[in-house]
């Protein structure tokens, strides 16, 4: 926020030296530009610049150069003012709730306005683990469980598109196919691309293989997933990742933080990383060991899934095909605390 005020500050004076009171006031005024020094910078040489330096002009009638229309973005007809509605009891007196409710490929960003209304009403402490338990049958939309706040749980039993847990706030997520299905789930894709994309918290079980990015930018959360694609965990900075299954090549990109746990059987992984951050560990403390174990645990409790059967079954002779992928610097500072 102090940066953010700071930011505004500097523009106001840079405003006020333009002779201008509003942001809306100076777009389009490429009068108010100082060009000279692009204009004669070394790399422009050769280029002619002489259409972006043109002042914005009203090509059709009310064209706009800054939005002066309002929109409708359609957020009355969202799928979250039915969830709100029948979350009430929850929102107001923090009693547990549970029911169930179709969803299907357009219902976008499923979780979000009701995770904002959790926000509005019990502040930063949220509601405890499971209070508002919802089970979807479909395929969820893009962005399913977006920003999902601590106390509510969205079970989908289905698939779901990209983005899946997107910001995810301390919430929890459960996806696995439809129990009738005949395939094996270990080796069909049952959610889409950037899933937990910048997750600050919470957890989410997803029985199935899911598409590229998987956990990136992912600071907090916990999750378990059958296989994903490539670039898993890329630029990760704390929580942990259990793959009971293959990873797509560029494993661990700019990895700084956190730790992921990778069941490697065959012992390929090795060659699917970019180890410039991390190295490559066996699973060999306690906690590890007990964490790992949770998370397989839950990930059976949640989703039937039967790799994880598998995996708790053989449990001994599982545990050696973990591979723990630990960031560098992040493993020093961890061992620089415990040593003070």
């Amino acid at each position: 926020m102090n940066y953010l005020f700071m930011v505004a500050e500097e523009l106001r004076r840079i405003m006020a030296q333009l002779g201008v009171c509003s942001v809306n006031e100076m777009i389009g005024r490429v009068d108010l530009l100082d060009t000279d020094e692009a204009i004669e910078h070394w790399k422009a040489s050769g280029l002619d610049l002489s259409a972006i330096l043109e002042p914005a002009k009203v090509v059709f009638e009310n064209t706009g150069f800054y939005c002066n229309q309002a929109q409708d973005h359609g957020l009355d007809k969202a799928l979250d003012n039915e969830l709100i509605r029948l979350s009430q009891t929850a929102l107001e007196s923090g009693e547990k709730v549970s029911f169930e409710h179709e969803i299907i490929n357009t219902n976008r960003v499923v979780g979000t306005m009701l995770s904002n209304e959790v926000a509005k009403r019990w502040k930063e402490e949220m509601l405890p683990d499971d209070t508002i338990t919802i089970k979807f049958t479909g395929s969820a939309g893009q962005s399913f469980g977006a920003w999902l706040a601590k106390g509510i749980t969205l079970t989908v039993e289905g698939d779901a598109n990209d983005y899946v847990g997107k910001g995810l706030s301390g919430g929890k997520i459960i996806i696995y196919p439809p129990k009738e299905s005949t395939f094996k789930a270990e080796d069909n894709i049952i959610a889409g691309n950037v899933i937990l994309y910048g997750a600050t918290g919470g957890e989410a079980y997803i029985r199935g293989i899911a598409a590229e990015r998987f956990a990136v930018r992912n600071s907090g959360a916990s999750a378990v997933i059958e296989g994903i694609g490539d670039h898993g965990c890329e630029y990760m900075t704390g929580g942990c990742v259990v793959v009971l299954g293959k990873t797509g090549r560029n494993f661990g990109a700019g990895m700084s933080g956190g730790v992921a746990f990778v069941w490697d059987p065959d012992k390929t992984f090795a060659k699917q990383c970019n180890m410039e951050t991390f190295g490559l560990e066996s699973v060999s403390t306690t906690n590890d060991i007990l964490q790992l174990k949770s998370l397989i645990q839950n990930h059976l409790n949640y989703t039937d899934s039967s790799v994880a059967k598998k995996v708790l079954e053989n449990w001994e002779a599982s545990l050696g095909q973990f591979v723990k992928v630990m960031p560098t610097d992040y493993k020093r500072v961890l061992e620089e605390r415990a040593a003070a």
